[in-house]
């Protein structure tokens, strides 16, 4: 086993230091784009409930920043880049580099899920728009989708989504909730993609930029956090700069698991303040179900696709974090100034100050005047709930 031995709790603590929601690693101001840079990718997502996901993952951290300055942080002057990375992400453009491995994949692979009737013919027409015409969406480009089911795209959104799976073109802006592509010769800058750093080096960037990220992780947490395999984690390792260390609990019936930690996480034991906050179910804290379970004894799923009638927790449950831990679940929604919490389940009463601050902090964020719970878990809660949401 490795010299150094942490405990389940120790590891805990570094974790929410990494991920920014134990005291202030952005400095005195917040800036959503530290944030991005930080944590190295935040995942996009289609649902938006309070808001989107990418907008969550900020807000969890800084607090009540606007909504406008999170859009512009990631959006204006090209300071960032969608791509594949956990899932569908904004990532920081400094990492441009190191999806090339990614890039050379599908450019292997030769096509996506949707094939083109004339791949060369169609990747042409798109690109001579573009190179004429400036950054557009796939509307613009002549419609994302057929006239059939909503997956049944066009040929021109087809060899966009192609021509940015390989890099050719990229997507550094969102519009309206569409992507809006340009030449990656254009919106990247030339020594950035003038890099072509070969597989092995890209897998050791990553790897390091996850454990600075998850400050202690096994090798299948590593993996998860920038969908890499565990075999290609494992070759990484050696060179990632990332310390072998041994944590207390994390093993098989409680037992020791190896592990692996950034030695900067290791310096100084985190302090400052703890963030009360509603987290985005894809926010990267969380985002790992296994890794979840393991590090905070909770089990959390996301239930939008779940059918209504078998929900346990609701729609788009946002798990609650106080104290260092995740101590329940909040399913929101919004009827015009009001925050609507359509079901609130608590770990114990002690958490109900908790939800209410979470709830009115989130409110104020998305210009809600006033907030009000549905159904609370267990019912005894409601009342002492409803006092403390008033009480402000």
């Amino acid at each position: 086993m490795p010299e150094l031995t942490l405990t389940a709790d120790e590891a805990r603590r570094i974790f929410l230091h990494t991920q920014g929601l134990i005291g202030s690693p952005y400095g005195r101001r917040g800036d959503p784009r530290a944030v991005l840079r930080h944590l190295g990718a935040v995942q996009l997502d289609t649902i938006s409930v309070l808001a989107r996901s990418h907008e969550l993952v900020p807000y969890a951290r800084l607090g009540a920043v606007g909504r406008a300055t999170v859009e512009s942080a990631y959006w204006q002057h090209t300071h960032a880049f969608e791509y594949w990375s956990h899932a569908a992400c904004v990532l920081p453009l400094a990492s441009w580099p190191s999806y090339a491995f990614r890039r050379r994949a599908f450019v292997e692979r030769g096509h996506r899920w949707h094939k083109m009737a004339d791949k060369d013919r169609s990747c042409a027409e798109v690109l001579a728009r573009l190179r004429g015409e400036g950054p557009m969406t796939a509307t613009e480009l002549g419609g994302a989708k057929k006239d059939g089911p909503w997956w049944d795209w066009s040929e021109s959104k087809i060899a966009i989504e192609w021509l940015l799976d390989t890099g050719v073109v990229v997507c550094t802006e969102r519009r309206g909730w569409k992507r809006v592509y340009d030449l990656a010769e254009r919106a990247v800058p030339a020594g950035l993609l003038a890099q072509e750093l070969d597989d092995a080096t890209c897998l050791r960037e990553l790897t390091a930029r996850a454990g600075a990220a998850l400050g202690v992780a096994t090798v299948k947490d590593l993996a998860d956090y920038q969908r890499l395999t565990a075999t290609q984690v494992r070759s990484a390792l050696p060179g990632s700069g990332l310390v072998e260390v041994a944590v207390a609990g994390w093993g098989k019936d409680g037992g020791m698991a190896v592990a692996w930690a950034d030695p900067a996480a290791l310096v100084e034991r985190p302090r400052g303040r703890h963030r009360t906050t509603l987290l985005s179910p894809f926010d990267s804290l969380v985002w790992d179900r296994a890794r979840t379970e393991r590090v905070f004894g909770f089990t959390h799923r996301l239930e939008a696709y779940v059918p209504k009638d078998k929900r346990v927790h609701g729609y788009f449950a946002m798990p609650l974090l106080a104290g260092g831990r995740l101590v329940g679940r909040v399913d929101p929604a919004r009827e015009g100034r009001t925050l609507v919490a359509r079901q609130i389940s608590l770990a114990d009463a002690k958490h109900v100050p908790a939800a209410a601050k979470a709830l009115r902090e989130a409110a104020e964020w998305v210009g809600c005047t006033h907030v009000r719970a549905e159904r609370v878990s267990p019912g005894e809660l409601a009342p002492p709930l409803a006092a403390a949401l008033a009480a402000d």
